[in-house]
């Protein structure tokens, strides 16, 4: 059964990233074929080559950035079978809301619809850990530090995709004094000076989404390959001797600093027997900062090393015990990040040594496969070339009053390319979908086009309703596949 759970779950991850092409990748070449720039089939190419670099080029800091939104305990002490569960609800309500969207034509954004779907998901299993426990709370499945750095980054990224592009064209409407620019496409090819800006936006546009977007199904696929092949996935084994001898020795050099936070009695034994449970405590929403946080710090920091001296090689380590490894260095890495942004570390001389600390652990459990990206990069570029063409319409026709013109075209892109650049720089998952249709909608406002107040409305609505729906979606598609899991087991 888990075997089924795993190819089902595989095959979802790339269906999903498939149909993110339908909605994502196809904003990035709807202004070459609306145009004409380029023929639909050069286009979308085109776009899955430039995917396909920024996927392969990108740091993976978004994959795991929505990797962090799920409950701790999900991560960390749920069972194989449970995480393919959660794993395969979160796609498939996903992949519904998405394909059902397509259907009607509607631009929604793919990175709502994972946070939806994780959010719902989280919600679930509180309630069902409610039952059991008197400490769990429905609440306790969001993480709220990290959901409030994505909503805030999937709130601004349109404004600044509106503004910005209204901006851009008219200081190009006021320095470029070319007609042709800002007429609507005639079914004739334009001049090569318009068709390589475009095709540059395109590319631009294109790459970005692949740095960005792309990373969400490969932060997916190893939430996957984590929990039904640890041995291989749990700890990047290629890491070199020299890396984990640093490592071990900022673990012991962090030991003491961490110390400093609480009395060390001398007649008691330093470990912390529940540090675990301590770490994973705290990481939930309602978690605080005591001395015993300090303590199991101290004390999985101490078993990290221990355990990293004995093996400078991580291949060396039993293949049973490197998930228990990866869960000892995720736990320690993920309470420094939340103290950070608490401001906690700020009361030490040099936080850098911690904040150091982290960054290595990080390396060790934070990492992608280049066949994984390649893969994701590949269902990107298959689905753009199969469902470009009615988000291409919307974009392209139903947003403005008019049709789109080559200036409003290359300056919606333009600010969209820069704008999930900066989001990928700071690890913020972004919607291409909200960035260019609201630059399109910018550009039209800015050309005193005009907005199709039907199509924004439908827009807007599907934007609004794309986190409560995926929310239910991802919690009854959770329950439902706990109960199927449990009925299969009997």
């Amino acid at each position: 059964m888990e075997y089924l759970f795993f190819g089902l779950a595989i095959a979802l991850v790339i269906g999903f990233e498939f149909v993110n092409g339908f909605h994502d990748t196809a904003n990035a070449v709807a202004t070459v074929i609306y145009t004409n720039t380029l023929k639909p089939t050069y286009a979308v190419v085109l776009s899955g080559i430039c995917n396909l670099l920024g996927v392969l080029t990108s740091s993976g800091t978004v994959a795991f950035a929505i990797i962090a939104l799920l409950p701790v305990d999900l991560v960390v002490n749920s069972s194989t079978s449970q995480s393919l569960v959660m794993a395969i609800a979160l796609l498939l309500s996903a992949i519904i809301w998405n394909l059902g969207t397509w259907y009607l034509g509607l631009p929604v954004s793919s990175t709502h619809t994972l946070i939806g779907s994780i959010t719902g998901i989280g919600i679930a299993n509180s309630v069902i850990n409610s039952f059991s426990s008197t400490n769990s709370y429905w609440w306790d499945g969001i993480n709220w530090l990290k959901m409030q750095e994505i909503v805030i980054s999937l709130v601004i990224s349109p404004l600044l995709g509106f503004c910005g592009a209204a901006i851009l064209f008219l200081i190009a409407k006021y320095l470029i004094r070319q007609e042709e620019l800002y007429t609507a496409p005639e079914e004739n090819v334009p001049s090569i000076w318009i068709r390589t800006v475009l095709i540059l936006t395109c590319s631009g546009v294109s790459f970005a989404h692949g740095s960005n977007d792309g990373q969400k199904g490969m932060g997916l696929m190893m939430l996957i390959l984590v929990a039904i092949l640890p041995s291989f996935f749990s700890l990047n084994l290629q890491t070199s001797p020299q890396a984990i001898a640093q490592l071990v020795a900022s673990s012991n050099s962090v030991i003491p600093v961490l110390s400093s936070q609480f009395i060390i009695n001398t007649n008691q034994d330093p470990s912390f027997p529940n540090s675990r449970d301590e770490l994973s405590q705290f990481l939930k929403p309602q978690g605080h900062v005591n001395e015993n946080i300090w303590r199991s710090l101290v004390a999985e920091s101490q078993i990290i090393a221990e355990k990293l001296s004995i093996n400078n090689n991580l291949l060396d380590i039993a293949a049973s015990d490197r998930r228990r490894v990866r869960d000892d260095i995720y736990l320690v890495a993920s309470t420094i990040t939340k103290l950070e942004k608490q401001q906690y570390l700020a009361n030490f001389d040099h936080p850098e040594i911690i904040t150091n600390y982290r960054n290595q652990l990080d390396h060790l459990t934070k990492f992608i496969p280049y066949w994984i990206k390649i893969t994701i990069a590949l269902a990107l570029g298959l689905g753009t070339m199969i469902g470009w063409k009615r988000v291409v319409v919307t974009v392209g026709e139903k947003i403005g009053k008019e049709h789109l013109n080559y200036a409003q075209g290359a300056s919606a892109e333009l600010i969209t390319m820069t704008t999930i650049s900066a989001a990928d720089y700071f690890g913020l998952p972004v919607s291409t979908t909200h960035i260019l249709s609201s630059g399109i909608a910018g550009s039209m406002v800015a050309n005193r086009s005009g907005v199709q107040v039907d199509t924004l409305r439908n827009l807007l609505l599907a934007w609004l309703l794309t986190l409560p729906s995926c929310i239910l979606l991802g919690f009854t598609t959770y329950i439902i596949g706990l109960f199927t899991l449990k009925s299969a087991a009997f």
